[in-house]
C-alpha cells in the first residue's frame, strides 16, 4: 500500500468517524472498488489526462450525484483532481483496514474442501471468535484441493487443519526416516 492510500484512506476514514457514518461510506465505497475493478475502463476514463479536468469530474457527477454519500463523491474528485483516482482501491482498502480495528473486528479467511452449511459456518465463526475474542467477519471460500478440513488466516496466524495438510506432513516424516 502507498503513503498516498495510507493517508487519503485515513483522512476519509478519520472524517466519517467523526460524523458515525463509517459504516454507510464504506459499503459505498466497496461496492465502487469492486465495480471498478468489473470496469476498469471506467477509472482510465476518468484518469485520462487528455481530458479537460472539468469533464472528468462532470463524469463522476453525473454517474454519482445523488447516488453515494457526497464524501464519496468528493472524495473520488479530490483524487481525480490529484491525478490519483487510480489510488482508489487502495485507499478503500486502508479506509475498510481502520474501520475494521476501530470496530474491534478480524477477519478470518476460511477455506474449506467443500461449501459449508450455515450451521457450521456459525459453529467455526463462534469459534473463532472466542479465539480472537473480537468479533470476526468471514470471508469462505471453497477449494476442493484441500480435500478435507478447513484452513484459517486471521490475525496474522494461519491455521491448518486440512487433509492436504496432513498429507504433507506424514511424507515429510517418511521421507525423513
Amino acid at each position: 500500500m502507498t503513503e498516498l492510500q495510507k493517508e487519503y484512506g485515513e483522512a476519509l476514514y478519520l472524517l466519517c468517524g467523526e460524523e458515525h457514518i463509517d459504516r454507510q461510506v464504506l459499503d459505498e465505497l466497496e461496492v465502487l472498488k469492486n465495480a471498478f475493478a468489473e470496469s476498469p475502463d471506467y477509472l482510465r476514463l476518468v484518469d485520462n489526462r487528455a481530458l479537460p479536468i472539468e469533464s472528468r469530474l462532470q463524469i463522476l457527477d453525473e454517474g454519482f450525484s445523488g447516488q453515494v454519500h457526497p464524501y464519496v463523491l468528493n472524495f473520488m474528485k479530490l483524487l481525480t483532481e490529484r491525478g490519483a483516482i487510480a489510488e482508489f482501491p487502495g485507499c478503500v482498502t486502508q479506509f475498510r483496514e481502520m474501520y475494521l480495528r476501530a470496530h474491534g473486528i478480524v477477519e478470518a479467511k476460511v477455506v474449506t474442501a467443500v461449501p459449508l452449511s450455515d450451521e457450521q459456518e456459525r459453529a467455526l465463526k463462534d469459534r473463532l471468535t472466542s479465539l480472537a475474542h473480537r468479533e470476526v467477519l468471514m470471508q469462505t471460500s471453497v477449494d476442493p484441493a484441500l480435500l478435507g478440513g478447513v484452513l484459517v488466516e486471521m490475525d496474522g496466524q494461519r491455521y491448518d487443519n486440512t487433509v492436504r495438510h496432513r498429507l504433507e506432513d506424514i511424507r515429510h516424516t517418511l521421507s525423513e526416516a
